[in-house]
């Protein structure tokens, strides 16, 4: 039996399989201890935990960097770098702002602490840690008594013995983030704030973890990464930082596996829940970038390539000052929700103009299981309209439209922006909200195809349970490609594939089943920045074909190459394990079929699990099922294939 458990913002969703079938569900989550409601969906499920085998997308680490509520924890680093979080590149967030609101430095003086060690760039010792200085800063933490401590040292990837000397010394009961280990590469900003990030809510996403795993008592728990990859529960907390964009890179790993599932490959993808939208583009695989952020931190370690607005169906509507309309970034959250959850929530959302504009039924909302309040959402919109001099009706279409223009952006980056034209991409859309508004944004980026995937409304959920078990690891060397050796090369890749199996296997992953691919980060000599290429020295000449590749990606990227010496900078890894499960794929077999016709419920509302393969409609039109709705709006048809996704597909003329 296999549990997967997105815990997002307003909802928890739960995708269960088992021999009988596979099922879905949603309750609201509870932010101020996220595993009720994770217990609370078992419960209703009526599944025994004790038999389960868990995969899990945790916001516990997200939220505690964006609340700013992790731990206390200390800093350490060399002599005259103290500041060197609180300094980061000197980047201003506005440049022409002659009084910037000052921000209080990510780690508090009095808790960044200095030892006298030093390396040079060529990983010389030129100063040495002394048995005196350790154990003044042993004294300094006892003093200090942080519940954590994140050691950053100079070109400690070079060189990882004076962290390991500190790591020693460090009095019992503190959680340790040690940059060697986190992150084993140059920039020593970039990866100072990955080992404090690791720190700050490392002990948080332990002690939840924890909670969670006593709880359920269930046979095994994994939790997923950032990077699209499972990582066993009790190894987990030691990489915190690498589960910051858990639950959005489990939605990537369903979205990758419909979609290869339905015959598309080539996807933009739309994860909007009741707090964010989240939006990527896939083209065969899912990007990784090292250059992500979590609110205003950047963010070194390996991530699923995203780009996420404040925008969801909890997204609040309000009036500024000028009396003109403004959707989000603040939300109703789980609580109170918007209006129409009968909460308390007073002020209008998405969801409540999605609602009154009869986007969604009151009475198909959760399957049934859920009441809206359709006279206190009447209420809000006719008051929202009343402020902006206008009826209802229109101030309703003036919420959705604003959230489309936000989302239509967004998509704009991830694809124009980058130099993609969006046209021949098949968008895909998921979360709760996520096909209330499909067609709108298809239309705006000209886009014909739209699919919303089986399990659409907890597809994160379902992605946990496709998700490979995974390792990425990476070493700096900066050296120029054309000098280092290819056995200099090996050696290093090696090391890095070794620390992954051994983690692997101690999760009980067969090492036969386990693959391996190679990747560097190139730049010309004298560039700040890098882009990833993949190693395959099987190939042929290995050095010669990652600097074809280069040169074309360069080109294809800032529009030129550059005739100049390529360096070689890090090194990565990925060691992923493939999940086999038979019983997820016969599910299919079982869906779309069953005595049903295709006549609706009511006037235009059609039962999703109704609706035979190869049937179609044409909107406008509802499509409910028990965790979303689909507004399929007027000029585009509906057409359900052989495994259950619905391919929507604009009409001519």
């Amino acid at each position: 039996m296999i549990l997967g458990v997105d815990t997002g913002g307003t909802f928890t969703d739960f995708v269960f399989i088992d021999e009988g079938g596979m099922r879905t569900h949603k309750v609201l989550s509870t932010p101020d201890a996220p595993e009720r409601a994770i217990l609370q969906g078992i419960k209703e499920l009526g599944i025994d935990s004790e038999q389960l085998r868990i995969v899990h997308g945790s916001t516990v680490a997200t939220n505690a960097v964006l609340e700013k509520k992790g731990v206390r924890c200390c800093f350490i680093t060399n002599e005259g770098f103290a500041d060197m979080l609180t300094i980061g590149r000197q980047a201003r967030k506005e440049l022409y702002n002659l009084s910037p609101a000052v921000e209080a430095p990510p780690v508090p003086k009095e808790l960044c602490l200095e030892v006298p060690e030093r390396l040079s760039a060529e990983g010389e010792q030129l100063k040495s840690l002394s048995s005196e200085s350790l154990q003044v800063l042993r004294e300094a933490l006892l003093k200090l008594k942080p519940d954590a401590v994140a050691i950053n040292l100079l070109f400690s990837f070079l060189d990882d013995r004076s962290e390991k000397q500190i790591e020693a010394v460090i009095p019992d009961g503190i959680f340790i983030s040690r940059s060697s280990h986190i992150l084993a590469e140059y920039k020593e900003y970039e990866r100072g704030m990955a080992t404090w990030l690791n720190a700050y809510v490392g002990p948080l996403v332990d002690g939840y973890l924890a909670r969670l795993s006593e709880g359920v008592k269930a046979q095994s728990v994994s939790v997923m990464q950032s990077s699209g990859g499972t990582i066993a529960l009790n190894q987990a907390a030691a990489q915190a930082v690498r589960m910051l964009l858990s639950g959005p890179a489990g939605g990537l790993m369903g979205a990758l596996h419909m979609g290869k599932q339905a015959g598309f490959e080539k996807l933009l993808t739309l994860d909007m829940g009741g707090t964010s939208t989240d939006v990527s583009l896939l083209d065969g695989a899912i990007s990784l970038t090292t250059e992500g952020k979590i609110g205003d931190y950047p963010v070194a370690v390996s991530m699923v390539d995203m780009h996420t607005i404040g925008a969801g169906g909890g997204s609040l509507a309000t009036v500024d000052s000028g009396g003109m309309l403004c959707v989000g970034p603040e939300s109703a959250g789980a609580h109170p929700g918007p209006v129409c959850y009968g909460k308390g929530g007073e002020q209008v959302t998405v969801t409540d103009a999605n609602l009154y504009l009869g986007r969604l039924s009151a009475e198909h909302f959760l399957g049934g299981n859920m009441a809206l309040d359709m006279s206190a959402t009447r209420q809000a919109m006719e008051q929202l309209g009343q402020a902006l001099n206008c009826s209802a009706k229109e101030a309703a279409e003036g919420v959705i439209n604003i959230a489309n223009e936000h989302m239509a952006k967004a998509l704009r980056v991830i694809s124009i922006q980058r130099g993609i034209d969006p046209r021949p991409y098949t968008l895909m859309s998921f979360g709760g909200a996520g096909a209330l508004h499909i067609c709108a944004l298809a239309d705006m980026l000209e886009i014909k195809t739209a699919i919303v995937p089986v399990c659409s409304g907890v597809l994160s959920a379902f992605g946990m349970l496709v998700a490979p078990r995974s390792r990425q690891l990476s070493k700096s060397m900066v050296v120029s490609l054309e000098q280092v050796s290819l056995s200099e090369v090996r050696v290093n890749f090696n090391k890095l594939v070794q620390e992954g199996l051994a983690e692997l296997i101690a999760e009980g992953v067969p090492k036969e089943h386990i693959k391996t691919e190679y990747w560097v980060d190139l730049r010309y000599v004298g560039q700040s920045y890098t882009l990833p290429i993949s190693w395959n020295e099987v190939a042929g000449s290995v050095k010669d074909s990652a600097i074809k590749s280069f040169n074309t990606m360069h080109k294809q990227r800032y529009g030129h190459s550059m005739p100049l010496d390529v360096e070689l900078v890090t090194i990565r890894v990925a060691l992923t394990a493939a999940v086999s499960n038979k019983v997820l794929e016969d599910q299919y077999a079982l869906i779309g079929k069953d005595e049903f016709g295709l006549a609706p419920d009511q006037a235009g509302i059609y039962q999703r699990d109704k609706m035979p393969q190869g049937s179609s409609i044409k909107g406008e039109a509802l499509i409910v099922e028990t965790v979303a709705t689909t507004f399929l709006a007027k000029g585009w048809e509906c057409m359900v294939d052989g495994y259950g996704n619905l391919i929507l597909n604009k009409l001519i003329g």
